[in-house]
This record gives C-alpha cells, sequence and structure tokens, in this order.
C-alpha cells in the first residue's frame, strides 16, 4: 500500500513541477523566521528533496531529522531520549583573535535623545525579563537612546552585512565588479540555510557577485556569504574596512560554515559539506560539549557587536558616509528587499513606513534560541530615517513572544516621530498666532 501510494505521489510532483518549486521556496521563506532547530532544518531539507522532484527522500529527511532533533534537544530525563556518542574529539577553541568592542565615537549626538523614547525602550527592555539590548538614533540629528546598548551581542547573520560593504568597498576602489563571473563548486557548501547551492551541478554554478551579495542580504544564504567573504579577502579585509571606516563596535569571527561549527562545539571539516551531514554529526554530540560551547559563546560572542556600534554604522551609510552613492544604494536597495523577519521589527510599522534591515537567528539548544536579533533603518513617511537594532543574546521566550518584543521597539520609534511631528506642528501653529 505504502509504494504504490508513495510512486503515486513522485508522479504528482513531477507533474505539478512548477507549483511544487514555489511551494518549497515559500515554506522555506516562512520558516526563515522561526529560530532554526533540527526538526525546522529537517522540514527546509524535506522542502528542498520535494522541490528536487524526491518525495520518498523527503519523508524520510523529515522523519529522520524529527528524530535526531528531539535526541539532540529533548530536556533531560525526557522519555525516549538516549544519549549519542561523538564520532571524534571536538575541539572548541576560536582560532581568529577577537577584536575589542569599543565605544563608538563617529558622530556627536546634537542633542540628547527623546525622554519619552529613552523611558517606553527601558520599559519594554523590563518587562521582556530576559536579556536584550536596543540601540535607536535618528541619522540626520545623531542622538542615540539605548538600553545596554554597549554591550557586545551575538550577530549571527547580521554580521553578513558588513561582508556585503566590505564587497562593495572593493568595488569602490575597482578591485571587483559587480558582473563579475563567480563559479560555485561543491567546495563552497556551507551549513543551514544555502538555497544557492541547489543550482551546483556536476560542472559547478557560475554565477556573479551581484547575485552573491543580493542572495546574502535578501535571503540570507551562507554559502552566498562565505563565497563573498573569502573573495574579499576573509575576515582579516572585513576587520580593515571596518577600522578604516571607523565602524566602531563591531567585530565577525569567520565565515558561516567556521563559525556555526565553533558555536556548536565542533571544528568544520570537508565531510560536513554534504546536505545533513553537519547537522547529524552535531547531534551526536554529548550534551555536555554543547552546553560548553554555547556558554563560551554567549560569555564572549565571537561574531560580536554592540546595538549602539550597529545603529551608528547603519546612520552612517545611509548618511553616505562610508560608500560611494551608487554601492551605497546596492546595500539600502538589497536590504529593502530583505526577506528574512517579515514579522519582526517590519512587523511594527503602519502603512507609509518603510524599512531596509538584516535579520540573524542563531542555533537552538535546550529550547532557547542564541542570537535573536533584526538592524536597520526605519523611514518614516517624511523621509526621517531612524537606525534600529534589537538584539537578544538567549532567549527562551515563545516565537510571539519575541516577535511583538520588536514590534513594540518599532511601535516606540513611530511614537516618538508623531510626537516630534505633533510638536513642531504646535510650534508652528503658535508663530503664525502671534503674526511675527
Amino acid at each position: 500500500m505504502f509504494w504504490p501510494v508513495a510512486d503515486g505521489l513522485f508522479v504528482a510532483c513531477v507533474a505539478a513541477d512548477k507549483m511544487a518549486r514555489k511551494s518549497a521556496a515559500a515554506a522555506r521563506h516562512v520558516l526563515s523566521d522561526i529560530p532554526g532547530s533540527l526538526g525546522v532544518a529537517a522540514l527546509r531539507a524535506g522542502a528542498f528533496a520535494v522541490e528536487r522532484r524526491a518525495p520518498l527522500t523527503a519523508l524520510a529527511i523529515i522523519l529522520a531529522g524529527a528524530g535526531i532533533g528531539w535526541n539532540a534537544t529533548a530536556p533531560a530525563g525526557v522519555p525516549g531520549r538516549h544519549a549519542a556518542a561523538p564520532s571524534h574529539a571536538i575541539p572548541t577553541k576560536l582560532v581568529t583573535s577577537a577584536v575589542t568592542i569599543r565605544t563608538p565615537h563617529r558622530r556627536a549626538p546634537t542633542s540628547p535623545p527623546p525622554a519619552a523614547l529613552q523611558h517606553e525602550l527601558s520599559a519594554l527592555a523590563a518587562r521582556f525579563d530576559e536579556p536584550v539590548g536596543i540601540a535607536v538614533t535618528d541619522v540626520t540629528e545623531g542622538w542615540v537612546a539605548s538600553v545596554d546598548g554597549q554591550q557586545s551581542f551575538p550577530q549571527q547573520s547580521v554580521s553578513k552585512l558588513w561582508v556585503a560593504i566590505t564587497a562593495m568597498d572593493a568595488v569602490d576602489q575597482g578591485r571587483m565588479r559587480l558582473d563579475q563571473g563567480v563559479l560555485l563548486t561543491n567546495d563552497d557548501r556551507s551549513v543551514f540555510f544555502q538555497p544557492i547551492t541547489y543550482r551546483i551541478d556536476k560542472d559547478g554554478y557560475q554565477t556573479t557577485v551581484d547575485e552573491l551579495l543580493h542572495k546574502a542580504l535578501i535571503t540570507s544564504d551562507n554559502a552566498a556569504n562565505d563565497k563573498l567573504m573569502g573573495m574579499v579577502g576573509g575576515p582579516t579585509a572585513v576587520h580593515e574596512v571596518l577600522q578604516r571606516k571607523d565602524i566602531e563596535g563591531v567585530s565577525l569571527a569567520e565565515d558561516e560554515k567556521h563559525l556555526q561549527a565553533h558555536i556548536a562545539g565542533m571544528t568544520w571539516t570537508p565531510e560536513f559539506r554534504p546536505y545533513g551531514a553537519f547537522e547529524e554529526a552535531r547531534g551526536r554530540l554529548p550534551r555536555e560539549v554543547r552546553d560548553r560551547a554555547m556558554q563560551a559563546y554567549l560569555d564572549a560572542p565571537y561574531d560580536g557587536a554592540s546595538p549602539v556600534g550597529i545603529v551608528q554604522a547603519l546612520a552612517a551609510l545611509k548618511r553616505g558616509e562610508l560608500l560611494s552613492p551608487a554601492s551605497t544604494d546596492v546595500i539600502l536597495g538589497a536590504m529593502a528587499k530583505a526577506r528574512t523577519g517579515p514579522r519582526r521589527l517590519a512587523g511594527g510599522l503602519p502603512s507609509g513606513w518603510k524599512i531596509a534591515h538584516k535579520t540573524g537567528t542563531g542555533q537552538d539548544w535546550r529550547g532557547a534560541t542564541y542570537g535573536l536579533n533584526d538592524v536597520g533603518l526605519l523611514t518614516a513617511p517624511d523621509g526621517r530615517t531612524y537606525a534600529v537594532a534589537v538584539m537578544m543574546p538567549k532567549t527562551h521566550k515563545p516565537v510571539p513572544a519575541r516577535l511583538e518584543f520588536m514590534q513594540a521597539v518599532s511601535r516606540a520609534v513611530v511614537g516618538a516621530w508623531e510626537t516630534d511631528r505633533r510638536t513642531l506642528a504646535s510650534l508652528r501653529g503658535s508663530e503664525g498666532n502671534r503674526g511675527d
């Protein structure tokens, strides 16, 4: 009974090829806003298998992945969970040295932040009752309102923004072109979300710098980001650009595949390139190894950045202080098309507002997500722009509570803008009544 049904499913998938592809892509976009547990990874892999016309493989991946995810993440003592032995000794030391997080000083504010906004942000953080970092700056006036804004928090995929800026700086200097050809091969596979690698065949996949940059910023493709980072010269080149552009309070460690391996308590090897191999190896780690690795990452994030440093860098980008006008437009244009996190900061914006942003979502462990962020530029109907960063280093809150918190920050920014508009209108009215 099973095989005829399975074969029928296969035929249906082939006949509805276009629909299956669209459905798989849509599923991955929805899942991108849910923390990446092993169960979610299994569903993503299953969606990819369906897209590639392999329903039986998809079913096997989903069932096996769900079992692995339960084994790896279920609390201790839960019936049915069995400890698995590691396949080899796993070193946890990070090979790159950390960059000191300094207090940003790019532009002195012309005025203090609105008292009501600062009070609202502090109240929101207190009610959330978990560690969180928030920063808001007016791009034109330069004031900054923040909560733990100078502390270093895990960035996760927010760091793709600095890789993209480094790439566009290379374009500005004539060392790289957006239409420059790039060949992706199996050696370029990364971890987790990397749909661009689905296009790699026996001859590789011919792409461009422009596609890599847009895939990294719009869909947060890890393989696209890793290839781009390698092309610009690796973490050292990104650090050099950050320093040369006077971007302080921002750092990063390695590319995604090496970073995510370190966070899990592993060292990246080519054996992890096949789809699911990394997750399988991670699932075999003893719980105590994962515990130590995740706590080490939390204590001193390898990709740490401060909310204040991020918003000041975003404000400088918007003002055109980091790149040429054309390159600035490329970065901001891609951020405006971001498909990840549609219900994070963007979810709190009313009609007429625009957002250009970059999200970050870390690994799940023991019911918590390590590194959940959204940073971006929020532009009001009158063109006034605010740079905003919300960073959660470790959260046990359910997904709706996390989203509501980020949306509340956006609403607080909108409220500050509305208050300022009313105040300005009142002042203009008073001047008109005086007849001066």
